[in-house]
């Protein structure tokens, strides 16, 4: 795609995402990558209203160029560009059943879900819970930087997701799977539960994720 249609599919992406809740008012973002820097959504934008002649270019220093002023998070995305060589986009939600599964106690920092689906296994893998930050604060980069390189989905505590794909139809599918998963861990949370076997993980590594 060249710029113009990957303004139009940003566009369409975040309105498919806020007409289905998994954005709402202006939070989230979505950014994907150009040969000479970056696309973002503005800063207090909605992700359902998105004017694609508005979204923001950046530079390969993170500088505007054109359209509206930036997200505040785009240290987010740039920290997840700089240490995954083969990221081509990066979506950030505060989608519901994600956020409430980073506000719990007990998670594993190194793997939060517990192996419950092929499809989380394949297109989520290990999430890494990042410790809690204010909203904007820029040492949140260098927390996501410290885990993007084992982790291409990481999860904010009491914040939400941020998904790195090799583009934004992967980045969107990815964490599409990891709001369902969150949620279906909230679900069986207080039943027995049969988890995929160690031996099962390794064969889908194996078969599915590269």
């Amino acid at each position: 795609m060249n710029e113009d249609q990957l303004r139009e599919h940003i566009a369409l992406l975040g309105k498919s995402l806020y007409d289905r809740g998994l954005a709402h008012g202006s939070a989230g973002n979505i950014s994907v990558k150009l040969s000479d820097g970056w696309l973002m959504t503005p800063t207090n934008s909605c992700m359902g209203r998105l004017d694609p002649a508005r979204i923001s270019k950046l530079d390969l220093d993170g500088k505007l160029v054109a359209g509206d002023k930036p997200s505040k998070e785009t240290f987010l995305h740039i920290a997840m560009y700089q240490e995954r060589a083969s990221c081509g986009a990066v979506v950030h939600l505060h989608s519901i059943h994600s956020v409430a599964v980073s506000c719990m106690e007990g998670l594993d920092a190194q793997n939060v879900f517990p192996p419950i689906t092929a499809y989380a296994i394949m297109q989520v893998g290990r999430l890494a819970l990042v410790p809690y930050y204010p909203p904007g604060d820029e040492a949140l980069a260098d927390a996501v930087r410290r885990v993007a390189c084992a982790h291409h989905a990481v999860l904010l505590a009491n914040h939400g997701p941020v998904v790195a794909g090799s583009s934004l139809d992967a980045a969107v599918n990815a964490i599409e799977e990891l709001e369902q998963t969150a949620k279906l861990v909230l679900l069986l949370k207080d039943h027995p539960t049969q988890l995929l076997s160690p031996e099962q993980v390794a064969e889908l590594n194996r078969r599915f994720v590269h």
